[in-house]
């Protein structure tokens, strides 16, 4: 075969590769293996604690990190984030927020924790864990940051959520 065939053959495997969600990287771990890759230490806490699998306790962990993400400062956030080994791939977990009810969204602008957590119905219902899950995932979170980055980040994490 000449070399614009064999280009275009190795294009089009390389294509096909892509589309089939197969990676041609070497040791890459499965899907149903990086929720455990990401930090197993605190996947491993949640799962324990909360009954629920590595993908749900990465994809909730993600979710509420999100939310603390999107209430904290940039330098704030990045202080949570020192104390979480994985963070972005924590985030990258999250399934993506979807349209929840109107008493979801009315459920979000309630005062306190739980007012908060409401506007991750939606994220928690797509994991298959109901949303009052979200407040007994964040205890865990806490507790897990307050062993990493001490009282004060813990606090920053804390406050984001309320």
């Amino acid at each position: 075969m000449n070399t614009i065939k064999m280009l275009a053959i190795t294009r089009l495997t390389a294509c096909l590769f892509a589309l089939s969600g197969v990676s041609l990287a070497q040791g890459q771990a499965p899907a149903k293996d990086n929720a455990l890759n990401l930090n197993p230490e605190l996947v491993g806490k949640l799962t324990k604690e909360l009954k629920v699998t590595p993908d749900q306790a990465a994809g909730g962990a993600g979710a509420i990190f999100g939310l603390a993400k999107s209430r904290l400062s940039p330098a704030d956030f990045a202080k949570v984030a020192s104390s979480v080994p994985g963070m972005d791939g924590f985030l990258k977990a999250a399934p993506a927020a979807k349209g929840g009810s109107v008493l979801d969204s009315l459920g979000s602008m309630a005062p306190g924790e739980a007012g908060g957590l409401a506007s991750l119905s939606g994220s928690f219902k797509s994991l298959g864990l109901s949303p009052a899950m979200a407040s007994k995932f964040v205890p865990v979170l806490e507790k897990y940051i307050e062993s990493k980055g001490g009282s004060n980040i813990a606090g920053l994490f804390a406050g984001a959520l309320k």
